[in-house]
């Protein structure tokens, strides 16, 4: 804090009352604001999870047999938090050895503390995400590789309103009308792709996909707002270290789980290494890969970009799924993720920043006028009380008009 002026981290810019609603348009000029190299960035984020999330409902299709899974998902994904953390590990320890003299060490004892106190919330996250990994194996018994990823785009309408009301982040009608265009595509993607067959749970197998739908598309959106607001608010801690501690937690949720599982089905299900193949090896190596590139997208990047690239992977993931599986295109997942692209387009389109710019600049100018109206006021009292006092004055006749 500068002269009653307090700078973010993240952003740069000066608030003189830090409320949320301020901290949200702050936010907001400088996402419009993006440098050549932030915008590199964002390409190659995008690039990067277009590929790992095309390819993650493909590997996991192939992991099953006889449309069965011979191993438990949750130790796929306790398996995954601990390459994750050994990842976190050797960047940590790459980064220590280059560090100058006179550097505040990453690994100290009194930093890890400090920094394992400060990001303590980035256990709910971790909890969302154990849940998560293991709705994205029962999703894949009820529907094709394809339309789970036309199904996760659903988070991106739930994540919208999640960042607007947690994060105070604010979105214009245009951005809005696009994202019920996403629905929209969806719901055309999703005619009559529901699989025909018995009951599980003696309800009805499309009733169990629609639960595992709303669940499916709930948690993981809960996840990463929270996961981008618990980085962004620890800025200046080392996203090495802030991993560390949320796939560290990660491996602990899982680990209870397989606990869990192994009383309940018995001690033979501990084996966590039972049933892997090398299917089952490269999910494990995508989904270590994808998580940590997430991790780059929630605390540099959006979440609701984060989301709309895993929507690109989609015609991905129809196209590999079409020649590696031999599923075929629809014309509604045609036409579904023509109006996704679209969707896309409009959202993330100069014409509804410009909208967003022009509100900004709305709020700014009350904002500013209303700075003027209180110092106006505050001068105007300054000079009643001065007057008043003067008034109160009483004049001394005995005082000579000229000084002798």
């Amino acid at each position: 804090m500068k002269e009653g002026m307090i700078e973010c981290s993240v952003c740069h810019s000066k608030l003189s009352s830090p409320s949320t609603k301020s901290i949200s348009k702050a936010y907001d000029r400088h996402r419009i604001k993006v440098s050549s190299k932030q915008r590199a960035l964002n390409f190659l984020l995008v690039g990067g999870d277009c590929i790992l999330v095309g390819f993650q409902p493909i590997l996991v299709y192939m992991s099953k047999v006889d449309g069965k899974f011979k191993f438990s998902p949750v130790s796929v994904n306790f398996l995954t938090e601990i390459l994750k953390v050994l990842f976190a590990i050797i960047m940590l320890l790459l980064q220590t050895r280059s560090q100058k003299v006179g550097e505040k060490p990453i690994l100290s004892v009194s930093t890890f503390v400090q920094a394992a106190r400060n990001n303590v919330l980035l256990a709910v996250p971790a909890l969302f995400y154990a849940v998560n990994n293991y709705l994205k194996f029962i999703m894949q018994l009820y529907f094709n590789p394809a339309t789970v990823k036309m199904l996760s785009n659903l988070k991106v309408l739930v994540i919208a309103v999640l960042l607007k009301i947690v994060m105070k982040r604010r979105f214009s009608i245009i951005q809005w009308e696009a994202l019920a265009l996403l629905l929209i595509g969806i719901s055309i993607n999703q005619l009559r792709s529901l699989p025909e067959g018995t009951t599980t749970l003696a309800l009805p197998v499309t009733m169990i996909a629609y639960i595992y739908t709303f669940i499916f598309v709930t948690v993981p959106s809960l996840a990463s707002v929270f996961n981008e607001y618990a980085l962004k608010s620890q800025y200046d801690t080392n996203i090495y270290l802030q991993n560390l501690f949320l796939y560290g937690y990660g491996a602990i949720f899982n680990f209870l789980g397989i606990i869990g599982i192994a009383i309940f089905k018995g001690p033979s299900s501990f084996d966590i290494l039972e049933g892997h193949s090398k299917a089952t090896m490269l999910l494990m190596c995508n989904n270590a890969a994808q998580g940590i590139l997430s991790s780059f997208f929630f605390k540099y990047a959006d979440t609701i970009l984060k989301k709309y690239s895993s929507t690109v992977a989609t015609i991905f993931t129809g196209i590999a799924s079409a020649v590696m599986l031999g599923h075929t295109l629809t014309v509604n997942f045609l036409l579904g993720i023509s109006v996704v692209f679209i969707s896309m387009h409009q959202f993330f389109s100069p014409l509804a920043k410009v909208k967003d710019e022009q509100q900004n600049g709305v709020l700014e100018q009350d904002e500013v006028q209303n700075n003027h109206r209180e110092k106006d006021e505050s001068f105007i009292n300054m000079a009643a009380a001065a007057n008043e006092e003067a008034s109160h004055r009483v004049p001394d006749d005995r005082r000579p008009l000229l000084p002798s």
